[in-house]
């Protein structure tokens, strides 16, 4: 018997013989502890990405790629922050149907949620042109890098958050 194989039996006979219930959620790395420079480098690229652009905008995007990355502690946390900002309730629950709701935004606005949208899922269809170019006629070349480099920082914020298991409803900013 291969080493493959006594694996999956042993795992077959265990599944159906012997379960045991899980003792809870495994204990996930604390990242800003762990990897202070690699933490302190993100949290650089998101300030440095943010800057110049309408705070309005930054929180628009980052509550649509938190939208499709399922990160509930992102969209927790973002969609505080755009509400503290002044944003609407009504824009902010239209933001996972924005297409279907285009008129709670601007063009501007949708030209970076259609950005977020394909940068956000690049491994499905990459960047289609038509997208970038609206961007690029939305916005200046500099407004429009400093878009890129925020989907980039929030879609990493994202995987930070749902790999180190972060909870929804906990902000660690203020702790």
């Amino acid at each position: 018997m291969t080493n493959s194989t006594a694996y999956i039996e042993s795992a077959t006979h265990t599944e159906s013989t012997t379960h045991t219930p899980s003792a809870g959620p495994v204990a996930r790395v604390d990242f800003a502890r762990a990897a202070p420079k690699v933490f302190k480098a993100v949290i650089g690229l998101d300030a440095a990405a943010r800057a110049g652009l309408d705070p309005a905008l930054v929180e628009l995007i980052q509550i649509r790629a938190s939208h499709l990355n399922g990160c509930a502690y992102c969209l927790h946390m973002h969609t505080n922050d755009a509400r503290k900002a002044g944003e609407s309730e009504d824009r902010l629950h239209m933001v996972a149907v924005w297409r279907e709701a285009r008129n709670f935004f601007t063009a501007k606005e949708q030209a970076a949620l259609a950005l977020t949208d394909a940068v956000t899922r690049v491994a499905d269809a990459g960047v289609p042109d038509a997208v970038y170019a609206e961007a690029a006629a939305q916005f200046d070349e500099t407004e429009l890098a400093h878009v890129l480099g925020l989907i980039f920082t929030i879609n990493t914020w994202n995987r930070i958050a749902l790999s180190t298991g972060k909870v929804a409803g906990t902000d660690e900013r203020q702790g």
